[in-house]
């Protein structure tokens, strides 16, 4: 009697202990909705094919430290998640994309469905000469992002706006935004396409 009362106590001490171990990871999640984000097109069934991630458009989570660090090239979009491999196809160029203005003022917004602990929020944009055809790379990018807003810390709202002028250039380009947490080793990414 007392050995099983003793492996039952120590499985329910493993099954908390696994608890414990498992929710030390990072529970935010969020996306970007201005301009309209990828995953969000797809939750939305604006664009179909999109396999998993049309369930769960805030879950695009992979490690910070971009560029320098972060998801490989080829797989920028879906944040290195395979299961979110749909992201980084770049569908002959035809994602739906949000007209912006060149050199004009825009609000760049993020939902969050679980908030998190922010060091910053970048955005980035392609260079001239950017083929939409092809699955974004680093080399795709301009080195330094175009809009760089710290929290410091602080926990976004349920909601985050950011103004920032839209980088002068014009024809298809992509905007990669970057959730850096501030608390993890992880960030979220999500890909708009836009024209300008």
């Amino acid at each position: 009697m007392r050995k099983t009362i003793l492996t039952a106590a120590t499985g329910a001490g493993l099954a908390v202990a696994t608890v414990f171990a498992t929710s030390t990871t990072a529970s935010a999640h969020g996306y970007t909705t201005s301009p309209s984000s990828r995953q969000q097109l797809c939750a939305q069934g604006e664009v179909s094919d999109c396999g998993s991630i049309q369930w769960e458009p805030q879950s695009v989570e992979g490690p910070k430290g971009f560029p320098g660090a972060g998801p490989a090239d080829g797989s920028i979009c879906a944040g290195g998640n395979a299961p979110f491999a749909e992201l980084d196809d770049p569908r002959g160029g035809d994602w739906p994309a949000t007209s912006l203005t060149p050199g004009q003022s825009a609000t760049f917004s993020w939902t969050f469905t679980v908030r998190h602990s922010t060091s910053t929020f970048d955005y980035y944009i392609t260079k001239d000469g950017y083929d939409p055809s092809q699955p974004l790379t680093r080399a795709d990018l301009e080195p330094e992002p175009f809009l760089s807003v710290s929290l410091d810390g602080a926990q976004p709202g349920e909601t985050e706006n950011h103004e920032g002028t839209v980088p002068d250039k014009s024809g298809r380009h992509l905007i990669l935004s970057v959730w850096n947490v501030a608390d993890t080793g992880n960030a979220f990414y999500a890909c708009s396409d836009v024209d300008l």
